[in-house]
């Protein structure tokens, strides 16, 4: 099994994309990037602890690309957009990409190139992996547990 880590706004959403994508094994909602260990949900949401809401993909490499990942994340969030996500505003809902080798950063790198080059202007930040912080059990499968569908996320083929 691999890892793969993505920060697109509200991680209910994208865990929820991710959760049934073919070769994904789990999805986990929680922390990276901030400057504080073990934060909790309210230290996130004030903004001040840096980190931002990522969800864990645990992938089977047999089944699914590290490529193929990077792609529906691009196609389930707005990557262009620079102050969170949809009506989630705040650092901790940017885009973001948190790569654990150069072989992953270059495929992060090659996406948002064609991104660019197909005119868009991509918010999205790349960072090398930190550590993940796993968010508190309320968040995990959020709308499969509520029978709801994400509203700020949504499919749009791009690729």
């Amino acid at each position: 099994m691999k890892y793969a880590y993505f920060a697109s706004g509200c991680f209910w959403g994208t865990e929820y994309f991710f959760e049934n994508f073919k070769g994904v094994k789990s999805a986990v909602s929680g922390y990276m990037g901030g400057h504080i260990e073990n934060p909790s949900y309210e230290m996130v949401c004030t903004g001040f602890s840096g980190h931002l809401e990522v969800v864990k993909i645990e992938y089977d490499e047999n089944e699914v690309t590290y490529e193929e990942l990077v792609k529906q994340f691009f196609e389930t969030h707005d990557f262009t957009q620079t102050n969170g996500q949809g009506p989630d505003i705040g650092s901790q809902y940017l885009s973001a990409v948190f790569y654990s080798n150069e072989e992953e950063k270059k495929i992060c790198v090659k996406y948002i190139e064609i991104l660019t080059d197909m005119g868009y202007s991509v918010a999205t930040s790349l960072y090398e992996i930190v550590p993940f912080y796993e968010a508190e059990s309320y968040h995990q499968d959020y709308y499969e547990r509520n029978g709801k569908i994400p509203y700020c996320h949504r499919y749009t083929k791009i690729f």
